[in-house]
């Protein structure tokens, strides 16, 4: 009988795939199928419920309705909200190894894998990187020892679906990491407790200091700041290193625009032997710790408030083949649904959404701040590139050439002026592109907030000025005050981060 049911929920399956849709014939039909796969699940240990629950919870499909009634489970799932954390902080910190070890700790990664790597890690004589391994796949990554794209996994809690982005920390390696950050809702600062480290990462020129501006340029509100390798010999969970570090990053994480009480969260952990990281360390090992572990902490963010209803807006981060050609991104505002109709900004072509896929579940329905995978048709993948934004027709995203821009500088190049004809890098969402400061237009004063009467002709580094800033080709820009993600952005020169600032306005010309 087990081996029926089991054969009978493959053809089920197999079905459902060679379709590419699922089968919604009638309510009995997918009362059997939903009561087949619940067994099955329950007799594999599998742990997951029936496809049609799954999708509900990956998707938050409110359409696929009919087994929900039947299924309060699967409402519950329903509930569960969906978060991307990016780790951010100095190279060496343990970022990759913590996102290992929450895998672990999450059941996502089993005993024998974990073996595995810990051989390839004993073998290169690097027997503290196996965790790290999880996250860094690449043969590059692992022989070197750093992450150097943005690593990207999932894992689940009780009440939240989380997207880890390990972002990497070598400065050579910055561009990715901000490509992770402005996907990110919410961020986990890795500072290394180790004597040395920590004061290489906060130096000036160190990354734990740009990633941390960076991030809040890009739109993480939310920080926790983890302080790890808290059980490395020279640490040894030492309240005295702890304060330390906090009692110096507390005024820095003030000055880059972090409200520290309310918005940024410290705790003490280990990486690599998993300590305080699912539950509270025990008072054997930290007497003086009384917080939470990272999971409750990271359960206990509030994530950011999203509109479902509002005009659909999706950076590419990619695109590929695959029957049909396929975009990448995380929706920032509005929703989408299998049948749309919408438009790829800049060059306005019209496209059908064919398939809607969320990790790697189809779904028939998802909205925003979930990271997607949609199949479009009436366009080709040559035709896309990262930085395009996928749109509803009727209120499309603005395409320019130019915008008027609030820019604070951070630190000039020795001897550089900010003045006009300042060249630049651009990163604003998923757009990195050349651009040029046309005019500069006022100074203001950081004291008053109020433009300066002066007329400005150039300003040095910690300034804030408004200016007009010109790009080659047309990019997909938002007025930071209606759509904060697609509004922000960074400049940077020769591998250094020189200004952030959020767009002010945009030529009436290419309003849409």
């Amino acid at each position: 009988m087990d081996i029926e049911e089991e054969i009978r929920a493959l053809q089920l399956d197999s079905a459902e795939d060679s379709n590419g849709t699922i089968s919604t014939e009638d309510g009995v039909h997918q009362q059997v199928e939903v009561a087949d796969k619940m067994e099955e699940d329950l007799k594999c240990g599998i742990g997951e419920s029936s496809q049609q629950v799954h999708i509900e919870d990956k998707g938050k499909d409110k359409e696929v309705s009919a087994p929900e009634v039947e299924e309060p489970e699967g409402m519950e799932l329903d509930k569960k909200r969906h978060l991307n954390v990016v780790f951010i902080g100095h190279v060496d910190s343990g970022k990759s190894t913590i996102g290992g070890q929450i895998l672990f700790l999450s059941g996502q990664v089993d005993d024998r894998t974990i073996q595995k790597y810990e051989k390839e890690a004993k073998d290169k004589s690097r027997e503290s990187w196996y965790m790290a391994y999880i996250m860094d796949t690449n043969e590059e990554e692992r022989v070197k020892g750093i992450t150097v794209e943005v690593g990207r996994a999932h894992f689940e809690t009780e009440t939240t679906r989380f997207t880890i982005l390990d972002a990497p920390g070598h400065k050579s390696y910055v561009p990715n990491m901000i490509s992770g950050a402005s996907q990110a809702d919410i961020g986990v600062l890795v500072i290394s407790a180790r004597k040395g480290e920590f004061e290489t990462g906060y130096e000036k020129g160190g990354q734990t200091r740009e990633h941390v501006q960076l991030a809040k340029t890009l739109g993480v509100s939310k920080l926790l700041v983890v302080v790890n390798k808290m059980d490395e010999p020279t640490v040894n969970w030492s309240k005295e290193r702890y304060d330390e570090i906090e009692s110096k990053m507390v005024p820095f994480l003030r000055s880059s625009g972090y409200n520290v009480k309310k918005d940024v969260q410290f705790l003490p952990i280990s990486g690599l032997i998993g300590s305080n990281m699912k539950t509270v360390v025990e008072k054997s090992v930290c007497p003086w710790w009384n917080g939470p572990c990272l999971l409750e902490a990271l359960d206990a963010i509030e994530g950011p408030l999203r509109d479902p209803n509002g005009p659909f807006r999706m950076p590419i981060i990619d695109r590929f083949k695959d029957m049909g050609t396929v975009v990448m991104g995380k929706v920032e505002s509005g929703s989408v649904s299998e049948g749309d109709s919408l438009v790829v900004m800049p060059n306005k072509v019209q496209v059908k959404v064919v398939a809607v896929y969320c990790d790697k579940d189809k779904v028939r329905h998802a909205g925003p701040g979930e990271n997607l995978r949609v199949r479009l048709a009436g366009i080709e993948e040559e035709d896309i590139i990262s930085g395009f934004v996928l749109s509803s027709i009727a209120k499309s995203v603005p395409a320019v050439t130019e915008f008027f821009a609030q820019l604070q500088i951070l630190e000039l190049l020795e001897n550089a002026i900010f003045t006009a004809g300042y060249k630049a890098i651009l990163h604003i969402h998923s757009v990195v592109e050349e651009c040029e400061i046309v005019e500069l237009l006022q100074e203001i004063d950081p004291k008053t907030k109020k433009p300066k009467k002066k007329k400005v002709l150039f300003v040095k580094t910690n300034a804030v000025v408004v200016c007009r800033i010109q790009v080659n080709n047309m990019i997909c820009v938002e007025k930071f005050a209606n759509f904060p993600q697609l509004g922000r952005f960074t400049l940077r020169t020769e591998g250094k981060t020189v200004a952030v600032g959020k767009v002010t306005d945009i030529p009436s010309t290419t309003r849409s």
